[in-house]
């Protein structure tokens, strides 16, 4: 699973190499690039009409426990985290989403032999914008999506189709900084309980082409305890349509001992 790591950060690598060889937009930043990774909080804004947007990463999660006289550890490797966003009109976006992950399971520092691995369902939904930012009032936007269940690997499989909305808000804090935010509701894993979702991000332009943000994420279920975590990253804009971004985070609650995550976001205009 470590060696795993390795490739994944290789394989980033030669995406990148290989985007800033074909991307010579070298001029300054004008139209800026907005994506919805690395953070948990989408972005209210939507793609503009004819363009296309590639965010794709992988991701590290790991959590141990201790159950009786056994140390469970449970690591999770995501080798391809893809949204495709596409603009339709001035304020809406279609979107797809199709993760591929790998699990692992030691016991007493034993590696079982069971790996789980496949494509999750896939995220089909739309992004709406609703307002744009005009003094106290943030821009707005609502998004939905549904996670079907056919699209999935066997070890992923769900016997129901998952669904999820959420409003997404952000505030200008000054021309370098910026609060974004997200309320929403997800049902899923074959379970009819709901469960609402927030999120809560920070964001800092440091630099002309360099970002930092900080977040607080988390979901409610109706008859389960609360999940709450946070998280910490970075972005390079390597170009005006290429982003590159890295994240570490961890849960405040049970679940998760450490997230490590890179990723790019590619944008192809309507010329």
């Amino acid at each position: 699973m470590r060696s795993n790591i390795y490739i994944v950060v290789l394989f980033f690598f030669g995406i990148t190499y290989g985007l800033q060889a074909q991307d010579d937009s070298k001029d300054p930043i004008e139209d800026v690039l907005i994506t919805d990774r690395p953070t948990a909080s989408a972005s209210p804004t939507t793609i503009a009409p004819g363009n296309l947007q590639l965010e794709t990463g992988g991701f590290y999660t790991s959590f141990e426990e201790t159950v009786g006289s056994e140390t469970v550890q449970l690591e999770v490797l995501g080798y391809n985290t893809s949204l495709l966003r596409y603009g339709v009109l001035d304020n809406l976006e279609l979107r797809l989403g199709w993760n591929f992950e790998e699990g692992q399971t030691t016991i007493n520092g034993r590696k079982l032999m069971d790996v789980t691995s496949g494509f999750s369902p896939l995220l089909a939904g739309a992004k709406v914008n609703i307002t744009q930012e005009n003094g106290w009032i943030p821009t707005i936007a609502l998004l939905g999506h549904l996670y079907l269940p056919l699209t999935a690997g066997e070890d992923y499989k769900p016997d129901t189709t998952g669904a999820d909305f959420r409003f997404a808000f952000a505030h200008s804090l000054s021309d370098r900084s910026s609060l974004g935010y997200n309320l929403g509701a997800q049902w899923g894993n074959d379970s009819p309980e709901v469960a609402y979702v927030y999120t809560l991000v920070y964001s800092l332009s440091i630099a002309e082409r360099f970002g930092l943000y900080a977040e607080v994420y988390g979901d409610l279920p109706e008859n389960n305890s609360a999940n709450h975590y946070w998280n910490t990253g970075l972005t390079y804009l390597v170009s005006p349509n290429f982003q590159l971004d890295a994240t570490i985070g961890t849960s405040i609650t049970e679940g998760q001992d450490i997230l490590l995550a890179a990723g790019i976001s590619y944008r192809i205009q309507k010329k």
